[in-house]
């Protein structure tokens, strides 16, 4: 069982808590990324 997705869904968390979770990780990291290649 490799996708941490899934690991997730077996602590008990409901599916859309876990999507919305890593959709807000991912936004946060492509505005990281974005930032870093404005200061450049």
């Amino acid at each position: 069982m490799a996708p941490i997705h899934h690991h997730y869904e077996l602590k008990g968390w409901p599916e859309p808590r876990i999507i919305v979770r890593f959709w807000i990780i991912t936004v946060f990291l492509v505005l990281v990324g974005l930032a870093s290649l404005k200061i450049r």
